[in-house]
């Protein structure tokens, strides 16, 4: 009998891209309904990503951190697809950059989506630079 799969086989996708793709232990991503932890053999699962961060141990035992907007999370057959608008690898991030454009969105007001929603990425930038760390 053959031996259980003790990996996941991961994509995270941005719309105009591939931003990582390989074997993962475990894969964290913040969903509409809370985080989630995704482990070999999880159920199969489709739910609606919010802007944030996504946390991929690698099969090699390291940690690779991207900033997510909005988007979807899939999960079936050992395999997880995260698909969204923007997403960028921690180590792409200027972390002085990405605290400059989070006060330029607060300073721009909350009053629309598009505004919250550029202040939420900012933060999720801001967060993922920090974890790489």
């Amino acid at each position: 009998m053959a031996e259980p799969a003790k990996t996941l086989q991961v994509e995270v996708v941005a719309a105009d891209r591939l931003v990582w793709s390989g074997e993962a232990t475990m894969v964290i991503a913040r969903t509409t309904e809370g985080d989630v932890g995704i482990l070999p053999h999880h159920a199969p699962l489709l739910s609606l990503l919010i802007d944030g961060v996504v946390d991929v141990q690698t099969a090699e035992g390291e940690t690779w951190v991207a900033a997510v907007s909005a988007g979807f999370l899939s999960v079936a057959n050992n395999r997880v697809s995260v698909l969204a608008e923007y997403a960028e690898a921690s180590h792409d991030i200027d972390l002085e950059k990405a605290r400059q454009d989070l006060e330029r969105a607060k300073a721009a007001g909350e009053d629309s989506e598009e505004a919250q929603e550029a202040v939420r990425l900012a933060e999720a930038r801001i967060r993922a630079a920090e974890m790489a760390r």
